[in-house]
This record gives C-alpha cells, sequence and structure tokens, in this order.
C-alpha cells in the first residue's frame, strides 16, 4: 500500500503487521487508537513525518507477514483469535498472578509500586475474562451468522442487540480501557526492566508481563482493525 501523511495507523498495520515494530519504536499506539493518520501522530509526538514513512515503507517492501490476516474469511478470523490469543490470555492469567503474588510478597517493601502492579494486573485478568467470553458467546458467533448469510444469499434476523455495531463499541471501550492499564503498568516497571535486585521469579515475571501486553496489543489490533471493521461493512451489505 501506498504511506503517506493521510495514511493512518491502523490501515498501515492491517496491511503489514510488522510495520508494528517502528510504531512502537516511536510509542504510538496502533491497536486502541490507530484510527489517527501519520501527520495526526508526528504532530503530536514532534516526530519528523518523513523519516517515520521512510522506516515504515522500507519494512513494508522488505517483508510482508506471513499471515495475510485481511483475506482471511471472518470466520476463520473468529476461530484464529480465539485459538491464538483468547486462549493464550487464559493460560497465562494464573501464571502470571502467582509470580506477581509471590514478588509484591517479597520485594513489595523495597519496591511498593508491585502491589499496584499486582492490582492493577488482577482487574485485567478479570475484565478480560469477561470481555473475551462476551466475545465467545455474543459477537463472534453473531459475526459468523452474517459471514454464512452472504455466503449462501440468506436472510438474517435481526439480532437482540440491533446492530453489530452496539456490541463493537463496547468491545472498543473495553479495549481502551486494557491499553490504558497496560500503559499504566508499563510506565510503573519501567517498560518491564527489573531492578538490580530482582530475582529469577522478578525477572521472569516482568518478561512475561511484557510478552502478555505484546500479545494482547496485536490481540486488539486484529479485532478493532480488521475484524470488526470487516463485520460493520458486512452487516450492511446484508441489508442493503
Amino acid at each position: 500500500m501506498e504511506i503517506n501523511n493521510n495514511s493512518t495507523v491502523a490501515d498501515i498495520v492491517a496491511n503489514n503487521y510488522k510495520t508494528a515494530t517502528i510504531f512502537k519504536l516511536y510509542g504510538i499506539d496502533f491497536c486502541c487508537n490507530g484510527n489517527r493518520t501519520i501527520e495526526e501522530v508526528t504532530t503530536k509526538k514532534d516526530i519528523d513525518p518523513d523519516t517515520l514513512i521512510n522506516k515504515l515503507i522500507r519494512i513494508d517492501r522488505g517483508s510482508k507477514s506471513n499471515n495475510d490476516y485481511q483475506n482471511w474469511s471472518l470466520d476463520f478470523l473468529c476461530d484464529y483469535i480465539y485459538q491464538t490469543h483468547h486462549t493464550y490470555v487464559e493460560n497465562r492469567i494464573p501464571e502470571l498472578l502467582e509470580y506477581l503474588n509471590k514478588i509484591a510478597k517479597v520485594h513489595g517493601k523495597n519496591h511498593p509500586e508491585l502491589h499496584e502492579v499486582l492490582q492493577l494486573f488482577t482487574e485485567s485478568a478479570g475484565e478480560l475474562t469477561k470481555h473475551m467470553k462476551k466475545e465467545e458467546l455474543i459477537l463472534f458467533p453473531f459475526i459468523k451468522k452474517l459471514v454464512t448469510a452472504i455466503t449462501t444469499n440468506t436472510s438474517l434476523a435481526p439480532p437482540p442487540f440491533g446492530t453489530v455495531e452496539n456490541p463493537i463499541n463496547m468491545m472498543h471501550t473495553e479495549h481502551d480501557n486494557e491499553g490504558e492499564r497496560f500503559r499504566t503498568i508499563a510506565k510503573l516497571t519501567n517498560n518491564y526492566t527489573p531492578p538490580a535486585d530482582a530475582c529469577n521469579t522478578y525477572k521472569v515475571s516482568f518478561a512475561m508481563l511484557q510478552e502478555f501486553e505484546e500479545d494482547l496489543h496485536k490481540h486488539i489490533h486484529l479485532e478493532n482493525n480488521i475484524l470488526f471493521k470487516k463485520a460493520i461493512i458486512l452487516e450492511k451489505q446484508l441489508n442493503n
């Protein structure tokens, strides 16, 4: 794709996920606040737009993601998000809670920020668990019904939530909340940098937290910038 000042962060990353590494380098949010143009983000952060665009172009031309998410059917993408990202979150939460509780008890006196990190992650774990269930039980099944209705040229009864945009708007809000929560965690942990007196559990906990945040960014990106956008278009096609 052509990348210029009017290109949005979301569209660039949706076209080639490897460009996310450049945005992360500059501290530009590509998942929750991806609908901003290059001009907007470079002005806000006082970044030279030509430098950023050239780096993005080099990444884009040099390689494409092995997974062409843009061309996947939405029902397949729903299953991929569940099997790859939802399962990851479910498996990591108990491990991270165990480790964070341990280091907060052992190191919390010298590093009181660990208690806040534990509290924030505990809140995130509870909210993400509820959030994913809403997607798995309500939103994803309806998106799959949309795909079936379009491919079989059949009608679809109106959902109890009116339009797919309503649960999607709720998911966007919840994604924003988690993005903000993890920005706070990253700040409290000095971008997941263990202190000099950190034990191995401390170091592992921070490494796992960082990996968790990175997975969450990709998870939210796939939903906000690809799945949800296309589901809204699909519903409008069906209702025309």
